[in-house]
């Protein structure tokens, strides 16, 4: 069953509990938004994953970029999210809490906090160990195309768009 589990000192290799307040801000940042790490491999070992808290304060948006190789998934703990992604950040979304947002590799976008008083507060999970951020200089559209999420459970809001 893969790596020997039999010599393993399980109470320093175990499980690893980190405290919202022990969060290491020592990580890539994107202008507009302030992220912290609390799973990386030089925190707790991590091979596969990078997780952290995102906050972007009211009004405020990120400037454009990507983040390589790596998936990224936003969990929105509370506030409103605006998405624009795209080669001139053409397309947008909107998320809520409880919502979750996939970012695919190498896909150009923006975070943008919808709210004009409360912070939007995220959770992040990234497929590497390491945050990896490539800040982009795009000259973006004025007005982005909205994408619905529409499958068989999720109707077009506006059917006529």
């Amino acid at each position: 069953m893969g790596e020997d589990t039999q010599h393993k000192d399980w109470r320093t290799e175990g499980v690893s509990v980190i405290r919202g307040d022990q969060m290491d801000t020592n990580t890539a940042q994107t202008p507009g938004m302030h992220r912290a790490a609390a799973i990386n491999h030089a925190r707790v070992g991590a091979q596969k994953l990078w997780a952290g808290t995102v906050t972007i304060f009211p009004k405020a948006k990120t400037g454009a970029h990507h983040h390589g190789a790596l998936e990224s998934v936003i969990y929105i703990v509370r506030g409103h999210a605006r998405m624009r992604w795209g080669d001139q950040l053409e397309f947008t979304a909107e998320a809520g809490p409880g919502d979750f947002i996939y970012v695919p590799p190498y896909v150009p976008h923006q975070e943008m906090n919808a709210s004009n008083d409360e912070p939007l507060e995220c959770v992040l999970v990234r497929s590497d160990n390491e945050a990896v951020v490539i800040n982009l200089d795009i000259a973006a559209v004025e007005k982005p195309e909205t994408v619905y999420w529409v499958d068989p459970i999720h109707k077009h809001p506006h059917p006529h768009d």
